[in-house]
């Protein structure tokens, strides 16, 4: 049963990754979910400070995830964008994950550009809310790594130990 859950713990935690460049997986999450089952394996004591790093795990995760809604925003509004430039960053992101590594970074940004240019906007705003609206997005992303690569960390500390 322990080689199930840890599996599975792994499995989650790869899916969280997974999950802190896709917009439809809740990245940070799931790979907490996946932290959670090494809990139930005998590798966790009952005061090796397991516990506590699963708690505040869990607040970072409730944080990044709040800051996720939030960080995209705010860089489309400081740079000028629109709704519309968030979404476009959103679809360029999941059309680019079909075009490889570079497509992940370039879909984004050409998204949220040609989301500006739909609402209206003349090509030199549209560049500059593109702009914001990726780095917001990048940022949302880059947190939501953070997360889970502390999580996978950890994980790896309590399994190995």
């Amino acid at each position: 049963m322990e080689v199930f859950l840890v599996i599975g713990g792994i499995l989650l935690i790869l899916i969280g990754f997974i999950g802190s460049a896709l917009p439809v997986l809740p990245g940070p999450p799931l790979a907490w979910l996946g932290y959670l089952l090494l809990r139930w394996t005998d590798y966790i004591k009952d005061n090796d400070g397991y516990n506590t790093s699963l708690w505040i795990m869990l607040f970072l995760v409730i944080v990044v995830t709040l800051l996720d809604y939030l960080v995209p925003v705010w860089g489309t509004k400081k740079w000028g964008g629109s709704r519309r430039g968030m979404w476009g960053a959103t679809i360029g992101l999941i059309i680019g994950l079909f075009l490889g590594p570079i497509g992940i970074v370039i879909g984004p940004f050409a998204g949220a550009f040609i989301g500006e240019l739909t609402s209206g906007k003349q090509q030199q705003e549209a560049l500059r809310s593109g702009w914001g609206s990726f780095v917001g997005f990048l940022m949302g992303v880059g947190l939501k790594l953070m997360v889970c690569g502390t999580i996978l960390f950890l994980f790896i500390y309590y399994l190995v130990r």
